[in-house]
């Protein structure tokens, strides 16, 4: 039987974080006697995605983080309108229009799905394409193991997408968020380093930090300004890179961008509101690996939220659709 621990040199993360994720009923390896090439099938598809668009590798980032903070991590947002349920979660304002790779998910559980049916979550494809896609786009510095188990949830609700943080927060509203799901203030901090990929549209930062002015560094104010419309909306809402230095590594420049007033979210300026969070700033900045080793960590415990079992969960055979 697959159990919890630290085996490979590469592991950045610690045995203790890996054991908590055990007591979900999680462990590192969990597919290794009923589909051994689980996890090699779901990397070898976000590989091709990749290298076609590293904007593919952001969004699926992004999409571990939009699915485990809404009903856990159980892949509910997958799940597509249908008439007995025209509006789940990608149909929510953070997901709708903006939430990309579901692509890359419907070819991994394809490809899973030949080799191991009925075996492989959806929930847990997803967990292990951001483990991927984080080790790809940050070649390879940010390495770590994702443990495996969880079951694909049965709902979705644009409703409840009301509790992903949006981009206009304050920070006691990001760390409240964050607190609700059992996340600590330096988790949101770590996490908040994966806006140093990706592109976002204008909509979501024009209003708070360009129409009504900001501490954002005047050049890239005036940049942002040319790229994008006053009222930015439907039909006119071009999207930007969220990092301008290294649009497409995942790395520590987002702190050297915050300490600099150069990043594009009133959620993002936000960290350097209190000392305590100016001060992870500054620390994640340095080129030490500590950052790295944090969003490491930081992304299994992302990973352990919610985690669907037993009659809670099913394996769906279609991603896009329950069973």
């Amino acid at each position: 039987m697959a159990t919890a621990f630290c085996f490979k040199p590469w592991l950045l993360v610690s045995c203790g974080l890996l054991l908590a994720a055990a007591c979900h009923g999680l462990q590192v390896g969990f597919y290794q006697k009923s589909c051994p090439k689980a996890e090699a099938i779901v990397r070898a598809e976000v590989q091709k995605a990749v290298r076609r668009d590293p904007g593919l590798g952001a969004g699926l980032l992004r999409m571990l983080f939009h699915d485990c903070f809404v009903e856990g991590c159980d892949a509910s947002i997958l799940l597509d309108p249908t008439p007995a349920n025209p509006r789940p979660e990608k149909k929510g304002p953070p997901n709708d229009a903006s939430q990309r790779s579901y692509e890359v998910i419907d070819a991994a559980k394809k490809a899973l799905e030949k080799a191991c049916p009925g075996v492989v979550s959806c929930a847990d494809a997803v967990a292990f394409a951001a483990r991927d896609a984080s080790d790809l786009l940050s070649g390879s510095r940010v390495r770590f193991a994702m443990p495996g188990g969880r079951l694909d949830g049965r709902r979705s609700q644009e409703s409840q997408t009301n509790v992903l943080p949006p981009p206009f927060a304050g920070l006691d509203t990001l760390a409240a968020r964050f607190a609700a799901k059992g996340m600590s203030v330096e988790d949101l901090v770590v996490l908040s380093g994966a806006h140093s990929v990706g592109r976002s549209h204008c909509s979501s930062f024009v209003f708070e930090r360009l129409t009504k002015g900001s501490d954002m560094e005047a050049n890239l104010a005036n940049q942002l300004k040319g790229q994008c419309p006053a009222s930015p909306g439907v039909g006119n809402d071009p999207a930007v890179a969220e990092d301008a230095v290294t649009p497409n590594v995942l790395d520590n420049q987002y702190y050297k961008n915050l300490l600099d007033r150069k990043v594009l979210f009133a959620s993002d300026a936000a960290l350097m509101s209190s000392a305590q969070t100016a001060k992870m700033v500054s620390d994640f900045a340095k080129p030490d690996g500590t950052w790295e080793r944090k969003f490491a960590a930081a992304m299994v415990k992302l990973a352990s939220i919610g985690v669907k079992s037993g009659r809670d969960g099913e394996i769906r055979k279609n991603c896009r659709l329950v069973n």
